[in-house]
């Protein structure tokens, strides 16, 4: 199978183009030369075959040949809401929900949140984030990009409207909850979801609650304590495979 590599411009037929500066070291590590094939993506949709037309040491050049209209999104989609936890997970939780199929990932800075970015730092960690994402989406044959967001605080979003006729979901323990499974029963075919899921040590209560007064219904994910990166991976699974 051709390796798959992203670029972030619009692709035409025929149109040659220098591949950007970490699409084309991926190229080079692989050892390809001119003449062979690859496949391409712009994130628009569907792919493109293409093959390679000039290798140097600081260049190079591809040429898009056909497109081809292939999708592999989920039939509904999900958009994760989640607290600011440890670099390491932040970038577990990106990889995985990329390659799960989850729409956009919209990190937020929670009271009980390890990880604090700001300014050029949290640039410079979404600009990471969204490379992660990439790489994920050209190992596992997605051919649109997950939209990781700027970070906002928490009261922040939940000050934002409610998309149209989404469902929306906050993971909770508590024994009240609704489980997992009635609340994906309840849906309708193709609803989009936003799943809001805590930081490390979760949500705070005051959060909770303000959540929930902002139409977030509770949902379980049963009787054990799963990790911060770990809840809102089984709820996306529960989603999008099921």
């Amino acid at each position: 199978m051709p390796p798959r590599i992203h670029v972030p411009e619009p692709l035409r037929p025929g149109a040659e183009l220098a591949l950007p500066a970490g699409a084309a070291r991926h190229v080079q590590v692989l050892r390809l030369q001119p003449g062979d094939a690859l496949t391409l993506f712009d994130g628009a949709g569907g792919e493109w075959t293409a093959s390679v037309t000039h290798m140097g040491r600081s260049e190079v050049r591809v040429r898009p040949a056909a497109h081809a209209a292939v999708e592999r999104e989920a039939v509904r989609a999900v958009h994760l809401a989640a607290g600011l936890m440890a670099a390491d997970r932040m970038d577990w939780l990106v990889e995985k929900a990329t390659e799960l199929g989850a729409a956009s990932l919209q990190p937020l800075l929670c009271e009980r949140s390890s990880l604090r970015l700001s300014g050029e730092r949290a640039q410079k960690k979404r600009a990471h984030w969204q490379a992660v994402a990439v790489a994920a989406s050209e190992q596992s044959g997605r051919n649109r990009l997950l939209d990781v967001r700027s970070q906002l605080m928490f009261q922040e979003h939940l000050d934002q409207p409610a998309a149209a006729g989404e469902a929306r979901w906050l993971l909770s323990l508590d024994p009240a909850a609704v489980p997992a499974h009635e609340a994906l029963a309840a849906l309708a075919p193709g609803q989009a979801v936003t799943l809001l899921s805590g930081p490390e040590g979760g949500l705070a209560p005051a959060e909770e609650t303000a959540a929930r007064n902002a139409g977030y219904r509770p949902v379980s994910l049963g009787p054990r304590v799963l990790r911060a990166e770990t809840a809102p991976l089984a709820a996306l699974a529960a989603l999008l495979l099921g």
